[in-house]
């Protein structure tokens, strides 16, 4: 063994660790080296898991260049005031709605989802209720509730999100879900993979297995909508067309 890796060896695998739980930041980022995560084994099963979704609008990659280089075309920019525009064709347009396929140990199964204003409940079956929808990337964004003392009736969960409205473009629109535990660090699944022209994206399983409560990453992207996700994972649901209200 060389010397460096006496003397670096075991801070080299603590840093591994560290940076899969998101170091300082207390947060465990799920990643493709590191999906899954136990919320039993970590004592967060019990109270309510919070699920959310944030995101925001962000114009298209054109538009997005280094200020110094616009400086260097138009010198004399830096003077004159800028012009605040109206959202164009230049921004990136897009509702993003979260929801979240739901199959009981009594073999009962549905969606909760902002479409249809399906929204569930939190203290009766299916123990899952959303808390609304958000059309235009606010601060506190889309929040599902998850009832974890009702867990032992919960077989899993299928977390994701859709495109419901506007540009396919999962990339840019800094969409991440985050889930708070009762207990322990939240877990965070950012959305910034290029899946040009996907519609929805399977996020995060939440299954009950043996009595063990695991989240693991998913992460598989779409060209359709619930229903696509549905036969992927096999949920059997009969799906129809809707439409959401103007605003």
């Amino acid at each position: 063994m060389a010397i460096w890796e006496k003397l670096f060896g075991n801070w080299g695998s603590a840093a591994a660790r560290q940076f899969d739980v998101g170091g300082a930041s207390g947060a465990v980022e799920l990643t493709k080296r590191r999906p899954t995560f136990s919320l039993t084994k970590q004592g967060a099963v019990t109270g309510n898991l919070r699920v959310n979704l944030s995101w925001r609008m962000r114009t298209s990659d054109f538009d997005e260049r280094p200020s110094f280089v616009a400086g260097l075309r138009h010198p004399l920019r830096k003077f004159t005031p800028q012009v605040v525009q109206a959202q164009g064709p230049a921004m990136v347009n897009v509702d993003l709605d979260l929801a979240c396929m739901y199959e009981l140990q009594d073999g009962s199964k549905g969606v909760v989802q902002p479409l249809g204003n399906i929204l569930g409940s939190v203290n009766s079956p299916p123990y899952v209720q959303l808390s609304g929808d958000d059309r235009f990337g606010s601060g506190s964004g889309e929040t599902i509730y998850i009832n974890m003392d009702h867990r032992d009736q919960i077989k899993r969960l299928l977390v994701f999100v859709y495109i419901y409205d506007g540009t396919p473009a999962f990339d840019r629109t800094h969409a991440t879900v985050t889930l708070y535990p009762g207990n322990g660090p939240r877990l965070e699944v950012a959305l910034d993979e290029r899946a040009p022209e996907a519609r929805s994206c399977a996020v995060v399983l939440i299954e009950n297995i043996k009595g063990e409560i695991v989240v693991r990453r998913e992460m598989k992207y779409v060209y359709g909508f619930q229903s696509e996700l549905d036969r992927l994972y096999g949920w059997g649901l009969q799906w129809g067309r809707g439409y959401k209200s103007k605003v």
